[in-house]
């Protein structure tokens, strides 16, 4: 039985939720920077940055404000699904080969060392912004392919499964970034209870523990909050945790069907009264049989992922938004757009993106190390070179581990909404102008 036609189906859910998502994300945007930007500032910075919340238990000191545990929480549930996505597409997805994972994989490098170096260029003559080279590698998949999809029929499928590809590829970067580069202090103690905890998931994932309760309860009590006091960011937890959800059924393919043809027959040759609309105690024994064996055909990871991707979409990254894109600008918008910080980051972004992307990928099909997906113009692998520069989320959020400095963090998010405001319009009249319908 080909699994392309269930793919396809899949995929096409997963850019519709991310559409949607995307549109949520403009909406919490523009909520935010108009609440930030009126006489209700003060309750805008109480709200998310002053008012306290969290539990105290024993040692354990988890209070802090709004803002913090959007951050370290919700980001930190976000980056578990991005980890369900990168071991999902590894697995058996886009990159799950070298053959399809070539291409976006040498994109996402393109787009990531590129616009890091724009930027150390930009600042070159200021060392004390040099911290923030990581912010304009980043790609926000929810404005990506919302805008894409806002193009319809003139797209191709393969098109929206590229960006796809190279967006989670991308963010594997951002997670790499963030573990390695901005991580001041570490408490290797803590480190090394999270990764004991880690060991006892992996450890149930071979001995056939499938139950999400279990690594909800370990992976929370032990792997994250020992992150929180490590020093390590706490969204890294989140990935490390989703790599050790299993993504195995617990039934064959083969079986599944001839199980499920046995049970249909069973249920047919079980007729009920004529006259009762109810069905016989054999026929709900069946019923019965079949959920049991659907939920044995299911891979924790993709039941997982499928409750939790709506969940991130429409709710996680709004929220992120709404608490982190309140910029307040007090009518020096031109001096934060020249500031070197934004002249970097929107290099960065809105050049370092198209290039890179684009150099790269043109070298791959070059050297024929991989090929254009079918149906793929080269003018749409530039549109979609420019749809990446809309750094947005990511960006953001590595803007608040780059810099300490609250005026550095506020031109960073001007720059970053500018560079995302560039590149969607030009990534979309590009498109536009060069996809027919």
């Amino acid at each position: 039985m080909s699994n392309k036609p269930l793919n396809s189906f899949k995929i096409s859910r997963f850019i519709n939720e991310e559409a949607y998502g995307g549109i949520m994300l403009i909406i919490a945007t523009i909520i935010a920077l108009i609440w930030a930007n009126s006489s209700f500032y003060d309750s805008y910075h109480y709200v998310w940055h002053d008012y306290k919340v969290g539990l105290v238990w024993g040692e354990i000191d988890l209070v802090a404000s709004l803002h913090h545990w959007i951050n370290d929480g919700l980001m930190a549930l976000f980056f578990f699904v991005v980890g369900l996505e990168i071991k999902r597409e590894v697995m058996g997805g886009e990159l799950s080969s070298m053959k399809k994972a070539s291409l976006p994989i040498a994109a996402a490098v393109g787009g990531m060392l590129l616009p890091a170096t724009f930027y150390a260029i930009a600042v070159i003559n200021y060392p004390e912004y040099i911290n923030g080279w990581g912010i304009p590698m980043a790609t926000d998949i929810a404005f990506a392919l919302g805008l894409l999809a806002m193009l319809g029929s003139r797209v191709p499928l393969n098109l929206k499964i590229f960006l796809t590809a190279l967006a989670i590829a991308d963010d594997l970067g951002a997670v790499l970034v963030i573990a390695v580069f901005y991580t001041e202090s570490i408490d290797y103690n803590e480190l090394l209870y999270a990764g004991l905890c880690l060991t006892i998931m992996i450890i149930a994932n071979f001995a056939g523990v499938r139950r999400t309760v279990f690594y909800a309860i370990i992976g929370f009590a032990g792997v994250w909050i020992a992150f929180i006091y490590s020093g390590v960011h706490a969204t890294i937890a989140g990935v490390l945790i989703a790599l050790t959800i299993p993504a195995r059924t617990k039934i064959s393919e083969s079986d599944y069907i001839d199980k499920i043809s046995q049970h249909l027959n069973k249920f047919k040759l079980e007729k009920p009264d004529e006259k009762s609309t109810l069905l016989t105690k054999k026929q709900v024994h069946v019923i019965s049989d079949i959920e049991d064996l659907n939920k044995n055909a299911h891979t924790p990871l993709q039941k997982l992922e499928h409750a939790l991707h709506p969940v991130t979409a429409y709710f996680i990254l709004p929220v992120f938004a709404l608490s982190n894109a309140g910029v307040h600008i007090d009518g020096k918008v031109i001096d934060m757009l020249i500031h070197p910080i934004s002249i970097g980051i929107i290099c960065g972004l809105v050049l370092g993106k198209f290039i890179g992307i684009s150099l790269f990928s043109r070298l791959m099909v070059k050297f024929k190390i991989a090929s254009l997906p079918e149906g793929v113009s080269w003018n749409q692998i530039y549109g979609v070179a420019f749809l990446a520069g809309i750094g947005f989320t990511m960006s953001m959020f590595i803007s608040d581990l780059a810099f300490k400095d609250e005026s550095f963090k506020q031109i960073a998010k001007v720059g970053i909404m500018m560079a995302s405001l560039l590149s969607a319009l030009i990534g979309m009249l590009w498109l536009g102008l060069t996809s027919k319908k």
